[in-house]
C-alpha cells in the first residue's frame, strides 16, 4: 500500500511539472498600443502609470509599417526635395509610447528577469506600473533592461517609449545640397536616405528569467596559432574549479566533451584554455565548418555558436587561418525598399547573400552601421566576410565628449554581441572620417586590447589631406591592421581617375601606387557608375516608401517624348558600367599588393540624390544587364586573366597578351589552359593550349602568351577567351581591328568644318557632312564615363551615360559596334561634345544618353534635309590626326559610304539657322575629375 501510494505521489509530481513547466522566456511579439508624443509631454503627464488609449500596433515593426506619423506631401519632380532619395509615406521623429499588458508567472519570482528589445532607433525607456526602470540608447545592440528583484507574480503594465529623434548629431555629416534638414544626415545608421528613421522596436522583444548567478557572454578566442582557443564566461559569484565543456557540430555530433579547469581573470569574468580538438575543422567562404560550445557550472549553462578561424597579416598580405585571401566585396548599406530597416530573420539574409556569391562576392562592407544577429548568422552559414563599422561619419570627430563615449559604448556592444560570429572578420570606427586622428587610433588600440578575433582600421578612407596637413586616408594610421583607399601618397588605387583620362589599356595595374604600403590593402568604393533609372521598377514600391524621384524621371520623359527609349537608357548605360565593373576588377585581381576591393557598388542606391549605380535593383535583382554567371568570370575565387596593351589594332599589328590567374581558391597542379580568338560570327580566327601549369594560391603570372597578327581588309569586333580547362572557370575580351586604309573622301561629298562652306554647299544641293570643331560647339563635354555617383550630389560634373547607337543604321554598315558605348568609342567619345537637340527635329544617329535630371536630347550625330541639300552633322571629330586615330577613321569611311549610297535620304528638315544654334558664343572650360569634390 505504501509503495502504491508513492507511485501515485510520483506520478503526480511529474504530472505537475508537464502541467507548470518552468518558463524562462516570454515572447512579447503581438498586440500593442502606442501613442505619439510629439510635443513630449507623456513623461509630465505620467502616461506610463496608467493604461491608455492608444492605437493598436503589432509589434516587432515600425510606425511606417503601421501608417502612423505625419502624411507624405510631396509630389513627383525633379528637384532635390524629391530627388534626394525615396519618399517615406508616414513620417515620425520623436518619442512613441508604446504599452503592454505582461504576465510574470509565479515560477519566475526571486529570478532575475531581463527585458529584450533586439534592435531600437534610437533610445528607449521602459516603465512597469509607472515607474521607470531604465533608459538605453543604441543604433546597432540590443537593448537590455533588468526588472526589479521584488517583481511580484501576475499582470504588469509594461511601457516602452522610443525616442528616434537625433541624440548626437557629431555621428553625422550633413548632406547641405539636400534641403529638407530630416534628409541631411548621411550615416546609414541614422538617415533617411536608405534606412529610414524609424520609430519603432525590431527583432526579438522578450521576457527571459534566469538564475541570479547564471554564467552569461560567453566568448570564444581561437589562438593565432590555430592550436589553442581561449573561452570566457561572467558570472557573479565564483564558478567552481571545473566546468564541463561541450562542443558540437551543429548536427549534434560531439567533438569534445570535458571536464575543464577554469580560472577567474578578473571580478566575475572567467577563462579556460583548450587545446584544438582533432575534429574541429576551420571556418573560411569554402569551408563554413560550425560548432556549438557550452560551458556548465553548478549553477547553469551558457552556450554559443562559433567557428575556428583566424585572420591576420602575413608581410603585408591579408590571410585567413594563414591561408592568402582576397576580399571581393560589397557595400551595404542599409537598403531594404520595402520596409525601410534591416531584416531581422536570418532567411532573407540568406537570400541577399546567395545572390551576393551568385555574382562572385565573398565580402560585404556594412558602410556606417552594424547589422543585426540574423545578418551574421546567414554569413556564418554560407561562409562570406563582414566588415562592420561604428554608426559614424562625421568631420568632427573629438569634437563632443559625450559622442565620443557614445561611439565607444557602441564599439564595445559590436563585439560582445556579435564578437563570436567567424564572418566578423574586420571592424572600422566608420566611413571617411575627419577630426582628431589620435583620439581615432586611441579607440582601435582600445577595441584591440578588448578582442583580438578581429582586424581593426581607424577610418574607411579619408578626405583629410584636402582640408588639412595630414596622411590620414592616403597612408595607413600607427593602429591601423590593414588599409581601405581610393589613392595612395602616391596616386589612384582605383579607376575613377584613370579610365576617361587614359586610352583603354589592360596591361596596367595599381602596383606602382600600392606596393609600398605595407598593411593589407583593399580599394575603396570602386565604381558608382551611374546607371540610367529603370522606369519598370517604379511598380515595385509597394511597401513604405514611394519612388516620387522615379516617377518624376518617367514623367520627365514622357512629357519631352523619350519615354519610349527609357528601357534603351537603361540597359545601354548598365552595359557601360558592366564593363567599367569588370576592368576595375580585374586591375584589381592583377595587383599582387592588393588584399581586396568594395564595390560601390552592385545593387543600386536608392539615396543621396538617387545614386543609381547598381547592375542590380534596389531589390537586389537583375536589370538584364548582365547575368551572374557572367559577371563572375571575372569575379570569383579564381579568374583567368589577360594583360595586353590596347583596345584597337589595326591590319599588320601583333596583338600579344600575357595569360595569368588569380587564384584564391586553391592550389592547383599540371592544368591545362586553352584560349581562342574568334570573330562575332563565332569563326575561330586562332587558338591555343597551354599545358602542365600549375597555379598556386595568389597573383600567377607569366603562364603564357598569345600572339595574333591582324590580317584584314574589313573592320572586325572579335572575342578572346582564356579557360582552364576541366573547370567553369574562363574570361573573354574583346578587342577591334581595322584597315589600316580605307577610302575617306567621295566625289560629291563635300567633308567641312566650316559653316559658311557647308551652307554654300547645301544651297546648291550638295552632300555635306558638317564636321565642326567639337570645342566650338555648344553641349556637353564628352565623356568616356558615365555619371560619377550621382547628377544630383555630385552635380559639378559632365554628367552623360554613354551613347545609344541605331546598329541597324547604313552608316555603320562598315563600322561594327554595340547599341552601347565600348572601348572603341573611347577616343569618339573624348573627342566629341554632345550637343542638344531638344529643339531640332532629328533622330539621331549616334545619340547621347543625358543624365536622368536633365533629360536632354542629346546627338553625337543627326541627318537631316537642309534647304536644298542634304547632310550628315558630327560633333565627334572624325578630321583631326585620322592617321593616328583608326577607330575616327573608319567610322568617317563607313558615314561616308553610306552618304554616298541610294540608302541617303533623310526624312527630317532643319535650316542653317538651326545648325547654326549650335556654335557657341564663348568658350568654354575643360572638367577635372578632381571637379567632382569640389
Amino acid at each position: 500500500m505504501r509503495l502504491f501510494q508513492t507511485v501515485i505521489i510520483v506520478v503526480a509530481l511529474i504530472l505537475s511539472a508537464c502541467t507548470n513547466p518552468k518558463i524562462e522566456h516570454i515572447d512579447l511579439s503581438g498586440a500593442w498600443q502606442v501613442k505619439l508624443d510629439s510635443t513630449n509631454v507623456g513623461a509630465d503627464n505620467n502616461w506610463a502609470a496608467n493604461k491608455f488609449a492608444g492605437t493598436p500596433i503589432s509589434l516587432p515593426a515600425t510606425l511606417d509599417d503601421a501608417g502612423l506619423g505625419t502624411p507624405n506631401t510631396l509630389e513627383p519632380a525633379i528637384n532635390n526635395y524629391v530627388m534626394s532619395n525615396l519618399a517615406r509615406k508616414h513620417q515620425y521623429i520623436g518619442k512613441a509610447w508604446y504599452q503592454k499588458e505582461v504576465e510574470i508567472p509565479s515560477s519566475w519570482e526571486q529570478q532575475t528577469i531581463t527585458l529584450k528589445l533586439e534592435r531600437v532607433l534610437w533610445e528607449s525607456t521602459v516603465y512597469l506600473n509607472g515607474e521607470k526602470i531604465g533608459s538605453a540608447n543604441s543604433l546597432i545592440g540590443k537593448h537590455s533592461f533588468e526588472l526589479p528583484k521584488n517583481i511580484s507574480s501576475g499582470k504588469h503594465l509594461l511601457t516602452v517609449v522610443v525616442d528616434n529623434s537625433n541624440k548626437f548629431p557629431n555621428i553625422n555629416v550633413a548632406g547641405n545640397r539636400y534641403p529638407d534638414k530630416v534628409n541631411q544626415d548621411m550615416a546609414h545608421a541614422y538617415t533617411n536616405h536608405t534606412q529610414i528613421k524609424w520609430n519603432g522596436i525590431l527583432g526579438d522583444m522578450s521576457l527571459e528569467a534566469s538564475d541570479s548567478n547564471q554564467p552569461t557572454n560567453i566568448q570564444v578566442y581561437p589562438n593565432k596559432d590555430l592550436k589553442t582557443l581561449k573561452v570566457t564566461f561572467e558570472q557573479p559569484t565564483a564558478a567552481e574549479d571545473k566546468v564541463e565543456v561541450v562542443i558540437q557540430k551543429l548536427n549534434g555530433e560531439e567533438v569534445y566533451n570535458v571536464q575543464h579547469a577554469v580560472s577567474a581573470a578578473s571580478d566575475n569574468l572567467f577563462e579556460l584554455s583548450l587545446d584544438k580538438p582533432d575534429g574541429l575543422e576551420l571556418w573560411d567562404e569554402f569551408n563554413p565548418n560550425l560548432y556549438t560550445i557550452s560551458v556548465t557550472t553548478n549553477t547553469g549553462n551558457v552556450s554559443t555558436d562559433f567557428g575556428y578561424k583566424v585572420v591576420g597579416n602575413n608581410n603585408g598580405d591579408l590571410t585567413l587561418n594563414n591561408q592568402r585571401i582576397f576580399l571581393r566585396g560589397n557595400l551595404e548599406c542599409v537598403i531594404f525598399p520595402l520596409t525601410g530597416h534591416p531584416p531581422m530573420e536570418k532567411e532573407e539574409w540568406a537570400t541577399l547573400i546567395k545572390q551576393a556569391k551568385a555574382y562572385g562576392l565573398n565580402h560585404l562592407r556594412f558602410h556606417s552601421w552594424c547589422p543585426p544577429k540574423a545578418a551574421f548568422e546567414a554569413a556564418d552559414e554560407a561562409g562570406f566576410y563582414y566588415l562592420v563599422e561604428l554608426p559614424h561619419w562625421s568631420l568632427k570627430v573629438g569634437e563632443d565628449e559625450n559622442t565620443t563615449q557614445f561611439l565607444r559604448a557602441e564599439g564595445q556592444k559590436i563585439l560582445k554581441d556579435y564578437g563570436n560570429h567567424p564572418s566578423f572578420l574586420f571592424m572600422a570606427l566608420g566611413n571617411e572620417l575627419e577630426g582628431d586622428e589620435s583620439l581615432l587610433n586611441s579607440m582601435v588600440a582600445e577595441l584591440k586590447a578588448k578582442d583580438d578575433r578581429h582586424m581593426y582600421i581607424t577610418t574607411v578612407y579619408s578626405f583629410q589631406p584636402h582640408r588639412r596637413k595630414s596622411t590620414m586616408g592616403k597612408i595607413p594610421q600607427p593602429q591601423d591592421d590593414f588599409f581601405i583607399t581610393q589613392y595612395t601618397d602616391k596616386g589612384w588605387v582605383r579607376g575613377q581617375g584613370i579610365f576617361n583620362d587614359k586610352a583603354p589599356h589592360f596591361n596596367a595595374d595599381y602596383s606602382s601606387t600600392s606596393e609600398h604600403i605595407t598593411k593589407p590593402l583593399i580599394s575603396h568604393e570602386i565604381g558608382q557608375y551611374s546607371v540610367y533609372p529603370d522606369m519598370s521598377e517604379i511598380e515595385k514600391y509597394t511597401g513604405v516608401l514611394e519612388p516620387l524621384n522615379l516617377i518624376a524621371v518617367r514623367n520627365d520623359l514622357e512629357k519631352k517624348g523619350l519615354l519610349d527609349l527609357a528601357p534603351d537608357f537603361t540597359h545601354n548605360s548598365g552595359k557601360l558600367a558592366a564593363i567599367l565593373y569588370k576592368e576595375e576588377i580585374e586591375r584589381a585581381l592583377k595587383t599582387p599588393s592588393f588584399d581586396g576591393f568594395q564595390l560601390l557598388q552592385l545593387q543600386d542606391f536608392p539615396g543621396q540624390g538617387t545614386a543609381l549605380v547598381g547592375l542590380l535593383n534596389a531589390f537586389w535583382e537583375s536589370k538584364g544587364v548582365i547575368s551572374a554567371e557572367e559577371f563572375s568570370q571575372f569575379n570569383s575565387e579564381l579568374v583567368p586573366l589577360l594583360r595586353f596593351e590596347k583596345a584597337v589594332y589595326e591590319n599588320g599589328e601583333t596583338f600579344k597578351a600575357l595569360i595569368e590567374v588569380s587564384n584564391f581558391f586553391k592550389p592547383m597542379d599540371n592544368k591545362n589552359m586553352s584560349w581562342t580568338i574568334a570573330d562575332e560570327a563565332g569563326n575561330t580566327l586562332a587558338n591555343s593550349k597551354i599545358q602542365q601549369v600549375n597555379l598556386a594560391i595568389g597573383n600567377n603570372t607569366n603562364l603564357g602568351e598569345i600572339t595574333f597578327e591582324v590580317n584584314t581588309d574589313t573592320a572586325k569586333k572579335l572575342k578572346v577567351e582564356v579557360s582552364l580547362d576541366g573547370t567553369k572557370y574562363k574570361n573573354s575580351w574583346n578587342i577591334w581591328v581595322y584597315p589600316k586604309k580605307v577610302e575617306l573622301s567621295k566625289k560629291d561629298i563635300i567633308v567641312t568644318s566650316s559653316y559658311a562652306v557647308a551652307e554654300q554647299a547645301l544651297s546648291k544641293g550638295g552632300k555635306v557632312l558638317l564636321n565642326s570643331d567639337f570645342k566650338t560647339l555648344k553641349g556637353i563635354e564628352g565623356r568616356f564615363v558615365p555619371v560619377f555617383w550621382s547628377p544630383v550630389h555630385f552635380p559639378n560634373q559632365p554628367a552623360t551615360m554613354g551613347v545609344l547607337v541605331d546598329t541597324e543604321h547604313p552608316a555603320f554598315n562598315d563600322f561594327p559596334t554595340d547599341t552601347h558605348t565600348n572601348w572603341q568609342w573611347w577616343d569618339l567619345c573624348i573627342n566629341s561634345k554632345s550637343v542638344i537637340t531638344d529643339d531640332l527635329d532629328v533622330t539621331p544617329i549616334v545619340r547621347v544618353i543625358d543624365n536622368f535630371v536633365t533629360n536632354h536630347h542629346l546627338s553625337n550625330m543627326f541627318e537631316a534635309k537642309v534647304g536644298n541639300g542634304t547632310l550628315v552633322f558630327s560633333s565627334i571629330d572624325l578630321i583631326s590626326n585620322l592617321d593616328k586615330r583608326p577607330v575616327a577613321r573608319q567610322l568617317r569611311h563607313s558615314v561616308l559610304e553610306y552618304m554616298a549610297s541610294d540608302a541617303f535620304s533623310p526624312s527630317k528638315t532643319v535650316t542653317i539657322q538651326d545648325l547654326k544654334e549650335i556654335k557657341l558664343d564663348k568658350k568654354q572650360g575643360k572638367f577635372s575629375t578632381e571637379d567632382i569634390y569640389n
